[in-house]
């Protein structure tokens, strides 16, 4: 078991599966992370904030778990508005990494697929800062990604 580290990133749980988001600040975290638990909401599926701006991760057993930030535990910002209260879980198993970067490769190299944290090797796609992408997040995290997809 690693010692934790806290990184700049959003985590939501989707089902049993963790997505951890990373990007630069006003990239859109947090605005994704609502998306995602929006939309799997609205498709019936179980799905909550876990922290928002600051993850506390570790490895445990091989996986990557994440945690809250205890002074923003529980608390998302919404722009334009401010900082809110949202329900949420105390912890997530990371099965897929979303980075958000203003320019992200049209066909990702081999190498580009996955990202190491803590010494665990996870799933990572890289989406363009600010765009909507709630829906294709969600397929990536059920597995569909895995195959040609035409959006």
């Amino acid at each position: 078991m690693s010692d934790p580290e806290t990184i700049h990133a959003s985590c939501v749980l989707v089902g049993e599966a963790g997505l951890l988001i990373r990007g630069d600040s006003g990239a859109g975290k947090s605005t994704l992370a609502r998306d995602v638990v929006r939309s799997a909401l609205r498709d019936g599926r179980f799905a909550r904030l876990v922290s928002d701006d600051r993850t506390r991760i570790r490895e445990r057993h091989g996986r990557l778990v994440a945690i809250p930030v205890e002074p923003i535990e529980g608390l998302i910002e919404i722009h334009g508005i401010g900082i809110v209260a949202q329900p949420h879980e105390s912890a997530a198993v990371i099965r897929l990494i979303v980075d958000l970067v203003e320019d992200p490769p049209r066909y990702p190299e081999e190498h580009d697929k996955s990202s190491s944290l803590c010494g665990v090797t996870i799933p990572r796609i890289r989406l363009k800062s600010a765009l909507s992408s709630a829906d294709i997040v969600l397929a990536c995290l059920s597995g569909v990604c895995d195959t040609v997809v035409t959006l």
